[in-house]
């Protein structure tokens, strides 16, 4: 189901494997060996740093920052701020995952601060962004209990507040930067059920943003449309979550760009 619009993905895809771009990873421990992996599948360079000493310095190295605030901490959240400036400072593309941002006042505070640095993408589930966006929502710590379909207008506001690409995921994720918007089918039921697979895909929007450099949008599509993609093969032969865990990293693996663009189902609104 792609579009005439959608013929760089491909492309696009094909360049982050030929250029294996650096991408800091600043996520959480429960999401970081997953997350490494998914990005060395899919054929970026991960690198976990976080510490306040070194995280602006390596900021300006990468090719991209991603910031996951799944399990936060004073420390961890000064070298995120100390990352996200650096990045900024650099040009470099960032990347923010507000998991489960509403639940805690350390959290809401947090997450204000690294939304006045300005992130080039933000990434979470639908109840996620709906709080984001100042709109009562059903989310219960890091689990949606709203739909994608309800959070489109409340991600579309929120494009236009900070000028940023925004990704609800879901069964049917949803792409905005507050002009164009696409929805991405695929994927499968065993997502939900494998730990870290919405923090790798937060990583993985880093790599093809640094492969993009301009065109976030475009790049935050890919990434969600090369995970629907890997998501629907590994299901094909999988019979649980750990079958399916390790599946979807091989397929991932084995994806090219003339695979993402014959494969994608991604549909512009």
């Amino acid at each position: 189901m792609t579009t005439a619009a959608a013929t760089s993905y491909g492309d696009l895809f094909d360049r982050m494997r030929r250029t294996s771009p650096l991408v800091q990873c600043i996520t959480n421990y429960v999401a970081m060996n997953f997350a490494a992996n998914v990005l060395l599948a899919a054929g970026a360079s991960p690198a976990m740093v976080h510490a306040p000493e070194e995280a602006g310095e390596f900021a300006r190295l990468a090719g991209a920052l991603t910031i996951n605030i799944g399990t936060i901490s004073p420390y961890w959240l000064t070298g995120m701020r100390e990352a996200a400036k650096a990045a900024n400072d650099s040009g470099k593309p960032w990347v923010l995952d507000p998991v489960a941002h509403f639940a805690t006042a350390f959290r809401r505070k947090a997450t204000e601060e690294l939304l006045a640095l300005h992130p080039t993408v933000i990434r979470g589930n639908a109840s996620e962004i709906m709080a984001l966006s100042g709109m009562a929502n059903s989310g219960r710590g890091v689990d949606s209990g709203d739909t994608v379909d309800s959070a489109q207008a409340s991600a579309s506001m929120l494009a236009k507040q900070t000028r940023a690409v925004i990704a609800v995921t879901g069964a049917v994720d949803f792409v905005t930067n507050g002009q164009r918007a696409a929805r991405i089918e695929g994927g499968s039921a065993w997502m939900p059920k494998i730990t870290a697979m919405g923090c790798a895909l937060t990583c993985l929007i880093g790599a093809l943003t640094a492969a993009a450099s301009k065109d976030p949008f475009v790049a935050t599509v890919g990434a969600l449309a090369g995970f629907a993609v890997a998501g629907t093969q590994a299901a094909q032969q999988a019979t649980g979550p750990g079958s399916f865990a390790w599946r979807f990293i091989d397929a991932l693996a084995a994806l090219d760009g003339a695979m993402l663009q014959a494969q994608a189902k991604i549909a512009f609104v």
